[in-house]
């Protein structure tokens, strides 16, 4: 009988804690909160060029990071990107890649689509300057009088 109150009572502790730690609220990551305001807003086709104002994320598990970065576009595909330093020097980003994720990186949305490493640490580009203008709000009716 004690036995069964104890599993009982360890099971439900369990449930309760399991509970409590998926509804914390998870904190947006700088990726997160960058791609939720492409979505909202779009972003304008990046032309062939070099951008000295990009942002390079980098995302593994739960965890991201952001960069200023330099990017090079040709033939409307990601060719390279740097990251830019404290210091104002660039340094290119290489890792040994997975499937060859690094090759022909599209973009869209003014994203590039995620290049993949073999720790499976997640590479894009953003082009932030490339994201349309935030669209006015529609104006309010008035409210009736007693005219």
């Amino acid at each position: 009988m004690i036995k069964k109150i104890l599993l009982a009572l360890t099971i439900t502790l369990t449930t309760i804690q399991i509970q409590a730690q998926t509804d914390e609220t998870r904190e947006l990551t700088c990726y997160n909160k960058w791609s939720q305001k492409f979505d909202e807003r779009g972003a304008e086709d990046v032309a062939d060029g070099i951008y000295t104002d990009v942002i390079i994320t980098s995302r593994l598990g739960s965890k991201a990071n952001c960069w200023s970065g330099k990017a090079e576009v040709r033939n409307k595909k990601l060719l390279k990107c740097w990251v830019i330093k404290e210091d104002n020097s660039e340094e290119e980003v290489t890792r040994t890649w997975k499937d060859n994720s690094n090759k022909e990186v599209s973009i869209i949305n003014g994203i590039s689509t995620s290049m993949i490493t073999v720790h499976n640490e997640l590479i894009n580009v953003l082009w932030p300057k490339k994201i349309k203008a935030k669209k006015a709000a529609a104006k309010k009716a008035p409210e009736p009088t007693d005219d």
